[in-house]
């Protein structure tokens, strides 16, 4: 888990080891740390997420591990999955 924070000082440092870790493949899911949810990096809901509130994640194991639930937008199966046993 990494916190979009703690990627730089600046917006444009951020920015940049945050394009690192994309290539990479470091990073495959983006989450919010005051609701605890997460998904997908191309979900309308993620994107509107703030910056400080903002997290990455390199799996689904990962995030789930930590508390969090599946986005209802963008992982509608996994979301329903999680409903039903929660």
């Amino acid at each position: 888990m990494i916190r979009h924070t703690d990627l730089g000082k600046t917006t444009f440092g951020r920015s940049r080891q945050l394009k690192k870790l994309l290539d990479s493949g470091g990073i495959k899911l983006a989450g919010n740390l005051k609701l605890k949810i997460y998904g997908t990096l191309n979900c309308s809901s993620g994107k509107r997420i703030k910056t400080e509130n903002r997290l990455f994640f390199e799996s689904e194991t990962e995030a789930t591990s930590a508390g969090y639930r599946p986005c209802g937008h963008c992982m509608k199966e996994a979301y329903q999955k999680w409903k039903v046993l929660n």
